[in-house]
């Protein structure tokens, strides 16, 4: 009885597995983006609708829906980025939001839009209860800002260590 051999243009199960990581980490690569985005989109919506229907001068809307989320972003996105021991921290957290699988399968994607989904609610509760009287939500933009720079920040980290040698032997291996 002969044995039988795998033909030699068949792919080896190593090579199918370096696949199957190089396209976990596209995915994991564009949740990333689509996290900025959508976060982004989201804050968009909260400040129109709140230069609608929040009191106040132009000046006190301008500070608090795009003057101060604005320097929280940028904080949020160059610390990271510039202050060597938290963007070894960043790194390290989006390498094992990578390995936990984090945006490569449906349901995952699902549960990070719906906590920015609840983000969105929770500013509109925010902007709502300042008609009843409540206080002006300088905090909730401020700390939106923060989060889409910190996403952002991500995001970039994410392109950053796919050219580290390393990471690419990780993916690849």
């Amino acid at each position: 009885m002969q044995s039988v051999q795998r033909p030699k243009s068949a792919p080896r199960q190593p090579y199918v597995i370096v696949m199957a990581k190089a396209i976990a980490w596209r995915r994991f690569r564009r949740m990333q983006v689509s996290a900025c985005l959508t976060a982004s989109l989201i804050y968009a919506w909260a400040g129109v609708h709140a230069w609608r229907v929040l009191p106040g001068s132009t000046r006190l809307k301008c500070a608090a829906i795009l003057i101060f989320p604005a320097i929280y972003l940028i904080a949020a996105v160059i610390l990271p980025l510039a202050i060597p021991p938290l963007r070894r921290l960043l790194k390290r957290y989006v390498w094992m939001s990578f390995t936990a699988g984090f945006g490569q399968t449906p349901i995952s994607v699902l549960v990070g839009l719906g906590v920015l989904a609840a983000a969105a609610g929770f500013i509109a509760l925010q902007i709502a209860d300042v008609a009843h009287g409540g206080r002006y939500p300088m905090g909730v933009f401020a700390g939106y800002g923060a989060g889409i720079g910190i996403l952002l920040a991500q995001s970039l980290l994410t392109r950053a260590l796919e050219r580290e040698a390393d990471v690419q032997a990780a993916i690849e291996a």
